[in-house]
This record gives C-alpha cells, sequence and structure tokens, in this order.
C-alpha cells in the first residue's frame, strides 16, 4: 500500500516508460552484465585469497549491484533498477556464468535492494547520498539474501561481518562509482533525453 500511494503522488510524465527509457535501460543492462560475467569470473581467485576469513568476500560482491544504481540513476522511474539488475544477471548467465539462472534471483533481490531507496525519495532526488544509499541498500539486499542462502552454516559474527562489508561495497563501487559513471556519461550529451544529462545535481 505504501508503494502504490507513493506512485499514486508521481506525475504520469514521471512514472510511465518511454521507449527511449526501455532501449537506453536495456544497453546500460545488457552492458553490465557482460560486466558482471568478467566480475563473476574473478571471484574465483578472490575466493581463495579470502578463504581464511571468508567475509572478506563481501567487499568484492559491489561490482554485482552496479546495473540497479546505475540504471535506477540514468532512467529515473519506478521499476528501473530492477529491470536493470535482473536484465544484465540474464546476460551474464547466458554468457555463461558459473551460478547459472540462479542469478536472476540475485538480481532481482539486489536491484529490490536499490530500488526500495529510489522508492523512499518518491524516485525525486538523485544526488550523491541517495546514490550511496542506493548502494548501501543493494548491498544490505545482497548480504542478507546470501547469508540465508549460502552462508547459512556460518557463525553469527561471520554472517554480520559479511553484511557489513557487502554494505561497504555497495557503497563504495555500486553507490559512488554509478553516480560519477552517470556524471561522466552526462558531460558528453549521450544522456540529453533523460532528465540525468540536463541537470547537474537534483
Amino acid at each position: 500500500m505504501a508503494s502504490s500511494t507513493a506512485l499514486e503522488g508521481l506525475s504520469p510524465s514521471t512514472r510511465q516508460w518511454r521507449v527511449v527509457d526501455i532501449v537506453v535501460a536495456s544497453v546500460i543492462a545488457v552492458a553490465v552484465g557482460v560486466l558482471f560475467f568478467v566480475w563473476s569470473a574473478g571471484y574465483s581467485g578472490i575466493s581463495v585469497l579470502t578463504a581464511g576469513f571468508p567475509p572478506l568476500a563481501g567487499l568484492y560482491s559491489g561490482g554485482w549491484l552496479v546495473a540497479g544504481v546505475l540504471g535506477g540513476l540514468i532512467i529515473r522511474k519506478p521499476g528501473a533498477a530492477i529491470y536493470c539488475e535482473v536484465l544484465a544477471a540474464a546476460v551474464s548467465a547466458l554468457i555463461g556464468t558459473q551460478w547459472g539462472v540462479s542469478v536472476l534471483i540475485s538480481g532481482a533481490i539486489q536491484g529490490a535492494g536499490a530500488e526500495l531507496v529510489f522508492l523512499l525519495f518518491l524516485y525525486r532526488k538523485w544526488n550523491l547520498p541517495v546514490a550511496l544509499l542506493a548502494g548501501l541498500g543493494a548491498g544490505l539486499a545482497l548480504a542478507i539474501s546470501e547469508n540465508i542462502l549460502y552462508n547459512a552454516l556460518w557463525s553469527f559474527e561471520y554472517k554480520l561481518l559479511y553484511t557489513v562489508f557487502a554494505s561497504l561495497s555497495g557503497v563504495v563501487i555500486a553507490g559512488l562509482l554509478s553516480w560519477v559513471a552517470m556524471r561522466g556519461l552526462a558531460r558528453t550529451g549521450v544522456l540529453s533525453s533523460f532528465a540525468a544529462g540536463r541537470t547537474a545535481d537534483v
């Protein structure tokens, strides 16, 4: 009900997706999906390096959260974060990530973590603090879901530390770097059809 009430307060132009929104969101998701595949390939080395203290692997997790935050910051429409994160996950699965189609579930959960933050600001604030919070939300969603699905045998302390590390990674990699990327793209003029390309900071 809260989500419905919040969306009712938005103008139709804010809620509705244009063709250009779908096209650009898809391009973002496909590009980041390829990066997801590369990032996933690097996880094998990270898992070896963190074998003595597994929670440290959480510091690497922010790379899997970029699509939702970046897509949300650029498209600025309800559902953009989830759409981009799930589609990026699907692309990485099609290329051949080691986790297969299970990444679709992860993508939906992580995208929802970022989406919730954008919703809390009623899809009207897109500045750096909101980007960082979106990265934090995605990181928390990732950590909680992975602690349930994959880290169930860990001690509470390990799960807590993994959550802290994943959240920090989400803030820095998904939040800060996505905001920097959005600003950089805006300066090139390629986002001129979007509010992200017409305003320095909102």
